[in-house]
Protein backbone atom coordinates (compact mmCIF):
# COMPACT_ATOMS: atom_id res chain seq x y z
CA UNK A 1 0.00 0.00 0.00
CA UNK A 2 1.98 3.55 -1.15
CA UNK A 3 1.52 6.41 1.96
CA UNK A 4 0.71 9.55 1.18
CA UNK A 5 -0.47 12.37 -2.17
CA UNK A 6 -0.04 10.84 -5.61
CA UNK A 7 -0.86 11.90 -9.02
CA UNK A 8 -4.04 10.61 -10.39
CA UNK A 9 -4.85 10.64 -13.70
CA UNK A 10 -7.43 7.49 -14.46
CA UNK A 11 -10.25 9.29 -15.68
CA UNK A 12 -13.38 7.80 -18.13
CA UNK A 13 -12.74 8.83 -21.87
CA UNK A 14 -15.79 10.12 -22.38
CA UNK A 15 -17.20 13.58 -21.44
CA UNK A 16 -17.83 13.54 -17.78
CA UNK A 17 -14.30 12.39 -16.95
CA UNK A 18 -14.96 10.81 -13.64
CA UNK A 19 -12.26 9.12 -11.85
CA UNK A 20 -11.96 5.43 -12.40
CA UNK A 21 -12.40 3.34 -9.06
CA UNK A 22 -11.47 -0.18 -8.31
CA UNK A 23 -15.10 -1.72 -8.49
CA UNK A 24 -13.80 -5.20 -8.87
CA UNK A 25 -11.98 -4.49 -4.90
CA UNK A 26 -15.70 -2.86 -3.69
CA UNK A 27 -14.50 0.59 -4.13
CA UNK A 28 -17.86 2.80 -4.72
CA UNK A 29 -18.22 6.35 -5.44
CA UNK A 30 -19.44 7.95 -2.16
CA UNK A 31 -20.10 11.75 -2.92
CA UNK A 32 -19.04 14.24 -5.26
CA UNK A 33 -18.46 18.29 -5.20
CA UNK A 34 -17.79 20.58 -7.81
CA UNK A 35 -15.75 23.61 -7.94
CA UNK A 36 -13.63 22.70 -5.44
CA UNK A 37 -9.51 24.10 -4.83
CA UNK A 38 -7.21 22.06 -3.44
CA UNK A 39 -4.43 23.70 -1.68
CA UNK A 40 -1.03 21.34 -1.37
CA UNK A 41 0.96 22.17 1.74
CA UNK A 42 2.15 25.73 1.15
CA UNK A 43 1.64 25.86 -2.92
CA UNK A 44 -0.46 28.52 -4.43
CA UNK A 45 -4.31 27.13 -5.04
CA UNK A 46 -5.22 24.89 -7.92
CA UNK A 47 -8.01 26.19 -10.26
CA UNK A 48 -11.26 24.63 -9.11
CA UNK A 49 -11.83 21.04 -10.20
CA UNK A 50 -14.35 18.51 -9.08
CA UNK A 51 -13.91 16.47 -5.87
CA UNK A 52 -14.65 12.96 -5.64
CA UNK A 53 -15.06 10.45 -2.50
CA UNK A 54 -15.20 7.09 -2.68
CA UNK A 55 -14.97 4.55 -0.20
CA UNK A 56 -11.42 4.18 -0.54
CA UNK A 57 -9.84 7.55 -1.70
CA UNK A 58 -10.03 10.94 -2.25
CA UNK A 59 -9.88 12.39 -5.74
CA UNK A 60 -9.14 15.82 -7.08
CA UNK A 61 -9.39 16.29 -10.80
CA UNK A 62 -8.66 19.91 -12.76
CA UNK A 63 -11.80 20.88 -14.57
CA UNK A 64 -8.84 22.92 -16.87
CA UNK A 65 -6.22 19.91 -17.05
CA UNK A 66 -7.87 16.43 -17.91
CA UNK A 67 -3.95 15.50 -17.07
CA UNK A 68 -3.70 17.03 -13.23
CA UNK A 69 -5.19 15.26 -10.84
CA UNK A 70 -4.28 14.02 -7.07
CA UNK A 71 -5.43 11.10 -4.90
CA UNK A 72 -4.74 10.31 -1.34
CA UNK A 73 -6.05 7.44 0.39
CA UNK A 74 -8.03 7.71 3.50
CA UNK A 75 -6.02 5.18 5.34
CA UNK A 76 -3.56 7.65 4.58
CA UNK A 77 -5.30 10.65 6.37
CA UNK A 78 -3.98 10.71 9.57
CA UNK A 79 -6.46 14.07 10.47
CA UNK A 80 -9.44 15.85 8.93
CA UNK A 81 -11.24 18.99 10.61
CA UNK A 82 -13.31 21.88 9.28
CA UNK A 83 -11.27 25.20 9.72
CA UNK A 84 -13.25 28.63 9.34
CA UNK A 85 -10.04 29.83 11.10
CA UNK A 86 -8.90 33.06 8.72
CA UNK A 87 -6.15 33.28 10.88
CA UNK A 88 -5.04 29.86 9.60
CA UNK A 89 -6.33 30.09 6.10
CA UNK A 90 -8.08 32.92 4.68
CA UNK A 91 -11.24 30.75 3.30
CA UNK A 92 -13.36 27.97 5.01
CA UNK A 93 -11.94 24.73 3.55
CA UNK A 94 -11.69 20.76 4.87
CA UNK A 95 -8.11 20.50 6.78
CA UNK A 96 -6.52 17.06 6.52
CA UNK A 97 -3.14 16.02 7.32
CA UNK A 98 -1.17 13.09 5.65
CA UNK A 99 0.60 9.86 6.75
CA UNK A 100 4.16 9.92 3.91
CA UNK A 101 5.49 6.84 5.38
CA UNK A 102 8.58 8.65 5.13
CA UNK A 103 10.70 8.64 8.62
CA UNK A 104 13.50 10.44 7.65
CA UNK A 105 13.45 14.58 8.63
CA UNK A 106 13.20 16.80 5.61
CA UNK A 107 14.85 20.38 5.32
CA UNK A 108 12.56 23.01 6.59
CA UNK A 109 12.31 24.63 2.90
CA UNK A 110 11.81 21.11 1.22
CA UNK A 111 13.15 23.00 -1.81
CA UNK A 112 9.81 24.10 -2.71
CA UNK A 113 10.68 27.19 -3.89
CA UNK A 114 13.56 26.05 -6.64
CA UNK A 115 11.32 23.50 -7.93
CA UNK A 116 8.27 26.08 -8.56
CA UNK A 117 5.56 25.05 -10.13
CA UNK A 118 7.69 24.27 -13.39
CA UNK A 119 6.93 20.77 -12.50
CA UNK A 120 3.44 21.06 -10.47
CA UNK A 121 4.24 16.93 -9.44
CA UNK A 122 7.54 17.54 -7.66
CA UNK A 123 7.24 16.08 -4.06
CA UNK A 124 4.10 15.27 -4.02
CA UNK A 125 4.57 12.48 -2.34
CA UNK A 126 5.91 14.46 0.74
CA UNK A 127 2.79 16.61 0.96
CA UNK A 128 1.84 16.47 4.50
CA UNK A 129 -0.95 18.98 4.63
CA UNK A 130 -4.50 18.97 1.93
CA UNK A 131 -6.76 21.94 1.91
CA UNK A 132 -10.28 21.32 0.30
CA UNK A 133 -11.81 24.58 -0.52
CA UNK A 134 -15.24 24.56 -1.86
CA UNK A 135 -16.94 27.59 -3.71
CA UNK A 136 -20.13 27.39 -1.15
CA UNK A 137 -18.90 27.18 2.15
CA UNK A 138 -22.51 25.48 2.98
CA UNK A 139 -21.46 22.10 1.61
CA UNK A 140 -18.07 22.08 3.87
CA UNK A 141 -20.36 19.99 6.83
CA UNK A 142 -21.23 17.31 4.29
CA UNK A 143 -18.04 17.09 3.08
CA UNK A 144 -16.86 16.33 6.71
CA UNK A 145 -19.60 13.90 7.44
CA UNK A 146 -18.32 12.06 3.90
CA UNK A 147 -14.94 11.78 5.30
CA UNK A 148 -15.81 10.58 8.29
CA UNK A 149 -18.26 7.49 7.29
CA UNK A 150 -15.15 7.02 4.79
CA UNK A 151 -12.59 7.10 7.26
CA UNK A 152 -14.77 4.47 9.45
CA UNK A 153 -14.77 2.44 6.39
CA UNK A 154 -10.90 2.65 6.66
CA UNK A 155 -9.61 1.91 9.89
CA UNK A 156 -5.89 2.11 10.56
CA UNK A 157 -4.07 -1.71 9.57
CA UNK A 158 -3.12 -3.39 12.57
CA UNK A 159 0.60 -4.40 12.71
CA UNK A 160 1.42 -8.12 13.56
CA UNK A 161 -0.36 -10.40 15.00
CA UNK A 162 -3.26 -9.47 16.92
CA UNK A 163 -3.24 -10.61 21.08
CA UNK A 164 -4.81 -13.49 22.30
CA UNK A 165 -7.83 -12.46 24.38
CA UNK A 166 -7.89 -13.94 27.88
CA UNK A 167 -10.35 -13.99 30.87
CA UNK A 168 -8.33 -12.06 33.29
CA UNK A 169 -11.29 -12.65 35.84
CA UNK A 170 -11.70 -16.28 38.10
CA UNK A 171 -14.39 -17.37 41.06
CA UNK A 172 -13.07 -18.90 44.24
CA UNK A 173 -14.05 -21.99 42.50
CA UNK A 174 -11.09 -21.45 39.82
CA UNK A 175 -8.44 -20.14 41.99
CA UNK A 176 -6.20 -22.91 41.75
CA UNK A 177 -2.84 -23.01 41.39
CA UNK A 178 -2.88 -26.27 38.79
CA UNK A 179 -5.03 -24.23 36.39
CA UNK A 180 -2.94 -21.22 36.52
CA UNK A 181 0.64 -22.79 36.49
CA UNK A 182 3.64 -20.42 37.12
CA UNK A 183 1.84 -17.30 35.85
CA UNK A 184 -0.49 -17.09 38.83
CA UNK A 185 1.35 -13.99 40.33
CA UNK A 186 0.38 -12.04 36.69
CA UNK A 187 -3.25 -12.35 37.36
CA UNK A 188 -6.02 -10.51 38.86
CA UNK A 189 -8.18 -12.51 40.90
CA UNK A 190 -11.84 -12.00 41.95
CA UNK A 191 -13.39 -13.76 44.83
CA UNK A 192 -17.04 -13.45 43.83
CA UNK A 193 -16.71 -11.84 40.08
CA UNK A 194 -17.30 -8.36 41.43
CA UNK A 195 -15.49 -7.15 44.23
CA UNK A 196 -11.77 -7.68 43.31
CA UNK A 197 -8.90 -9.19 45.86
CA UNK A 198 -6.11 -6.74 44.04
CA UNK A 199 -2.96 -7.76 42.34
CA UNK A 200 -0.44 -9.78 43.78
CA UNK A 201 2.81 -8.85 45.36
CA UNK A 202 5.02 -12.15 44.49
CA UNK A 203 3.41 -14.07 46.60
CA UNK A 204 3.72 -17.81 45.14
CA UNK A 205 1.08 -19.53 47.02
CA UNK A 206 -1.51 -16.75 45.45
CA UNK A 207 -4.48 -19.40 45.58
CA UNK A 208 -3.67 -20.64 48.96
CA UNK A 209 -2.96 -17.14 50.71
CA UNK A 210 -6.63 -16.02 48.96
CA UNK A 211 -8.47 -19.06 50.36
CA UNK A 212 -7.34 -18.97 53.47
CA UNK A 213 -8.00 -15.22 53.84
CA UNK A 214 -11.73 -15.89 53.01
CA UNK A 215 -11.21 -18.90 55.94
CA UNK A 216 -9.82 -16.46 58.45
CA UNK A 217 -12.23 -14.00 57.91
CA UNK A 218 -15.23 -16.39 58.35
CA UNK A 219 -13.86 -17.88 61.17
CA UNK A 220 -14.03 -14.30 62.94
CA UNK A 221 -17.30 -13.41 62.25
CA UNK A 222 -18.35 -16.70 63.56
CA UNK A 223 -16.34 -16.12 66.64
CA UNK A 224 -17.90 -12.46 66.85
CA UNK A 225 -21.34 -13.88 66.58
CA UNK A 226 -20.56 -16.37 69.22
CA UNK A 227 -19.90 -13.40 71.38
CA UNK A 228 -22.70 -11.79 70.88
CA UNK A 229 -24.58 -14.22 72.00
CA UNK A 230 -22.94 -14.94 74.78
CA UNK A 231 -23.10 -11.70 76.30
CA UNK A 232 -26.71 -11.46 74.96
CA UNK A 233 -27.49 -14.91 77.93
CA UNK A 234 -25.43 -13.13 80.20
CA UNK A 235 -27.79 -10.26 80.53
CA UNK A 236 -30.91 -12.28 80.60
CA UNK A 237 -29.15 -14.04 83.68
Amino acid sequence: MAFGLRIFTQRTSDTIAQPILDADNGEVLMHTQPSVSIVLGNRSPESPGTLYISSKQVIWVSDVDRSKGYAVDFVSISLHAVSRDPEAYPSPCIYTQIETGDDEEEDEDEDEEQQEIMDWSSGISKIKEMRLVPSDPSQLETLFEVFCECAELNPEPMLGEPEEEHNWIFSADQLNSEALGEDASNWTFSENLIDSIGHTNGDNDLAHNVLQLHINDQCFEDAEEMDQEHDKNNSHQ
